[in-house]
């Protein structure tokens, strides 16, 4: 009996399945002197659908390997998010480098109207009715990492009363 007890305890699945996207993956090289060392490097973007996320790039010499890394990585830098259903408060503008992102709030049955890498942040975080639209650099990696930083500026009605001291009839008008 303590066997099967054993098992049950060794086969857990994970209570909170995450969400992985792999956004992008490229080839990269390191010249040195007896030639160049390739590797992979891959931009993944984990979340829980539920209103975390997070992204980040591993690098190795095999592609699962750097997917992995990235994977592991993205996972420890998870952050949580504010959202108002299956949108988000208001309008937000995420900057990181040349990239910009502008993500707008859309009304229930929308969808999620986005480029490629701007969207696997929004569907892994769990946002399905949202407008965005990215200016200045097409960089994978500059617009994930963008689109992060405006969600994470994101507030709700209810943690801007409470950093105001105010109650949320007097934030509202």
């Amino acid at each position: 009996m303590a066997r099967n007890d054993n098992k049950e305890r060794f086969n857990k699945e994970p209570k909170d399945e995450l969400i992985v996207k792999t956004v992008d993956i490229k080839r990269v090289a390191k010249v040195v002197k007896g030639g160049r060392n390739m590797r992979f490097s891959a931009l993944v973007v984990v979340g829980d659908g539920q209103g975390k996320v997070g992204c980040a790039v591993g690098k190795a010499k095999e592609v699962p390997e750097a997917i992995k890394k990235a994977e592991k990585a993205a996972t420890s830098e998870m952050c949580s998010i504010a959202r108002k259903g299956t949108t988000i408060p208001h309008e937000v503008i995420g900057v990181y480098g040349r990239g910009k992102v502008i993500m707008i709030p859309a009304e229930q049955g929308a969808g999620v109207i986005a480029g490629g890498p701007v969207r696997a942040v929004l569907e892994a975080c769990g946002i399905s009715d949202i407008r965005t639209k990215s200016i200045g650099t097409n960089n994978p990696v500059n617009c994930v990492k963008a689109t992060v930083e405006g969600l994470k500026s994101l507030r709700t009605v209810e943690q801007v009363a409470a950093l105001r001291g105010k109650k949320v009839e007097e934030i509202l008008g």
